[in-house]
């Protein structure tokens, strides 16, 4: 620190500043400490501090209730459909709880109402009900939410890694590699998705998840662009010219450096493509463009019983109860991820921490008043 001299005689006034304060008395309150923003924002750091990235986010999470919850409530959901009825797929059967399978045409019961009670709670023979025909609707519903997620997770999968890839290589390389990358997303972008996916969906009779695949394909531009956006600044970074130097080569360089810095972008755009992809397929479906019978879906359920919304509304209800469901609990978990990594939110801090930070803010307001 830089001397200011002696101190004057005592009694005198000279080289004192306004008011007779001495200079240095005004430097000791600078360096003593920030303001009240600087103890504000230290406060805030106490809690996060000496964490890494991920503990720090993985906190913030835990205090989204609203994306806890919906997470909660997506892991029951998933449980529940693939406990029930068990597995069914490429010739697999495993078998679950229920005593039905969607497959099965028991006698019809009560009329095919619902024998679904709250109070006191029983679930009886047919809890969501039968169709006309006499098929167990808790178990058609079950076989439709493990379709209609098998979908959704295998869609935001390959769009996520195919929209994450080549936004990097587009960000990272520049120049040629860039233009033609995104020329090729510019072209992906005009395909009228509806259209090609109910295409597809017509003429394959295959499983759905090459649905899935052929929706996956068509649904990562945006997550390509915004990546591409983020790689673009982080090549400038001193950390990426370190790797450089150390004789990285480029692949290292975006896989192991830059592309773990663009996590939160990615999981975010994840999220938003799977809660987007329930409700096309749902489209889809509904018009008879996707899942066949006698497989069904959600969109498939709704379609084949729309004409019973007024005698039979159960038959209705149901799936659209769980299109719903599951639609808004994603949104919810990719909104709390979005708030997780964005380093400007405070939901990570504790209550207390909170609370001393706003005290913090309101002690310079109350020594104005006075």
């Amino acid at each position: 620190m830089t001397s200011l001299g002696p101190l004057p005689p005592e009694g005198s006034n000279v080289g004192l500043g306004p008011g007779s304060e001495d200079p240095r008395s005004a430097l000791s309150h600078v360096d003593e400490g920030p303001g009240p923003a600087g103890d504000v924002s230290s406060i805030e750091m106490k809690e996060v501090e000496g964490l890494s990235l991920g503990r720090i986010v993985f906190r913030r999470f835990l205090r989204h209730r609203a994306a806890i919850i919906s997470l909660v409530v997506l892991v029951f959901v998933i449980i529940l459909s693939f406990s029930s009825i068990g597995l069914h797929v490429f010739g697999i059967d495993t078998g679950g709880w229920w005593r039905w399978s969607f497959e099965d045409v028991p006698a019809i019961v009560n009329g095919g109402q619902p024998t679904l009670t709250l109070i006191p709670f029983d679930l009886g023979i047919h809890p969501f009900g039968q169709d006309s025909v006499g098929h167990d609707m808790f178990a058609m519903v079950m076989r439709g939410i493990q379709q209609s997620l098998m979908i959704v997770f295998v869609t935001g999968i390959v769009s996520t890694v195919i929209g994450a890839v080549l936004g990097a290589v587009a960000g990272y390389f520049g120049g040629l590699t860039d233009t033609i990358l995104m020329r090729l997303t510019d072209m992906v972008i005009i395909v009228p998705l509806f259209l090609l996916a109910a295409i597809v969906g017509r003429g394959v009779n295959g499983p759905s998840v090459i649905l899935a695949l052929v929706l996956g394909l068509l649904v990562w531009t945006t997550l390509a662009r915004l990546v591409r956006g983020e790689v673009l600044a982080l090549r400038e970074r001193e950390f990426v010219d370190a790797a450089r130097v150390a004789g990285a080569s480029s692949v290292r360089i975006m896989f192991k450096h830059i592309l773990p810095n663009t996590v939160g972008v990615i999981v975010v755009s994840a999220t938003l493509t799977m809660s987007a992809t329930i409700l096309l397929e749902t489209a889809i479906s509904y018009l008879g463009f996707g899942v066949k019978a006698p497989d069904v879906s959600l969109g498939l359920l709704i379609s084949q019983y729309q004409s019973a919304f007024t005698t039979r509304p159960w038959l209705f209800w149901w799936p659209g109860v769980f299109i719903v469901i599951i639609a808004l609990t994603i949104n919810f978990i990719g909104d709390g991820l979005r708030d997780a990594f964005d380093p400007r939110q405070r939901r990570g801090l504790k209550r207390s921490v909170r609370l001393e930070a706003k005290a913090a803010q309101r002690k310079p307001q109350a020594a104005g008043r006075l």
